[in-house]
């Protein structure tokens, strides 16, 4: 068996235990995932937000927040975790792609 062929087994089994984070906070009633905590998950936990927190929080928001697609975050486990399972999949395909054009740059720049 070729290593990609391996490569892509092994992301295959990571897409499809993604889920996990979701189901087992949930099966052990934990709330949320350990580090999974944006601000108010914070403030909640400890009782207050660090002040280096709280001024970067506004910097980013992520594309998929909670790895859901609006309107999403009230459904049921089986639909989130369909969610998780397609975010890993557009995550790797980003990935993929921006590693196939930079080895194209650079594939162009040796030859």
């Amino acid at each position: 068996m070729k290593i990609t062929t391996k490569l892509w087994i092994g992301l295959a089994a990571l897409v499809i235990l993604s889920p996990l984070g979701l189901i087992l906070p949930e099966l052990f009633k934990a709330g949320s995932a350990w580090g999974e905590w944006g601000a108010d998950d914070f403030r909640e936990l400890t009782g207050y937000i660090p002040q280096g927190l709280e001024k970067i929080s506004a910097l980013w928001n992520a594309p998929m927040p909670d790895y859901a697609f609006k309107g999403w975050e009230e459904k049921g486990l089986a639909q989130l975790s369909s969610a998780y399972i397609i975010s890993a999949i557009v995550g790797i395909g980003l990935i993929v792609l921006v590693i196939m054009g930079i080895g194209k740059l650079v594939i162009k720049k040796v030859d």
